[in-house]
């Protein structure tokens, strides 16, 4: 796995694309912040630049670097969430401006699963993760449903977890403003 992170890391400060288990679905990721890769993976998934994508980040001092204002219910939900649950902010600050929905909102969940937490504590910043497909095709359950459009298109392949074929679900997804209110986009 160690090895299998570093390279994944190199490709990605090099501002290549990177093929990857999480804590959900496989992802397409690179670096939140490089603008340009994250036009690639939009490419890639031929997917339109107007529809936000979302990262993952190791815990909560890199979300709180990265989010502005972190309201407290956030916190509580993160904390009692049986699944994964993808928080959906106000604001963010220093992520590539393309990550953006139009509304500024951005889309992050803190990764528990092994490679991909270790994967974004060592690269030391969020990683994109977007489903492993092409935009409008059924989201891969695991490493064998990915189709080879998809794996010949990034820059680097992980090994790691290609053999698991458990079927997990998307992470909950959960929009909540400054003020606290906050609407269930994805139980």
């Amino acid at each position: 796995m160690n090895q299998q992170i570093k390279t994944a890391c190199d490709v990605m400060r090099r501002g290549g694309i990177i093929l990857y288990p999480t804590d959900t679905v496989w992802g397409i990721g690179c670096d939140a912040t490089n603008s340009d890769a994250v036009r690639k993976i939009f490419d890639i998934k031929h997917r339109a630049d107007s529809k936000a994508m979302i990262t993952l980040v190791s815990g909560l001092p890199m979300l709180e670097r990265y989010v502005r204002c972190i309201p407290d219910i956030a916190y509580e939900l993160m904390e009692v969430s049986m699944k994964p649950i993808t928080i959906v902010y106000d604001s963010a600050t220093g992520l590539a401006p393309e990550l953006l929905a139009q509304d500024g909102s951005i889309g992050i969940r803190v990764t528990s699963e092994e490679f991909s937490n270790r994967l974004c504590r060592t690269y030391g910043k969020p990683i994109v993760s977007t489903s492993a497909n092409v935009s409008g095709q059924k989201t891969p359950c695991n490493f064998s449903a990915i189709s080879d459009e998809i794996i010949t298109a990034v820059d680097f392949v992980v090994d790691y977890a290609r053999d698991v074929v458990d079927c997990p679900s998307p992470s909950s997804v959960i929009k909540i403003s400054e003020n606290g209110t906050f609407h269930i986009l994805r139980p």
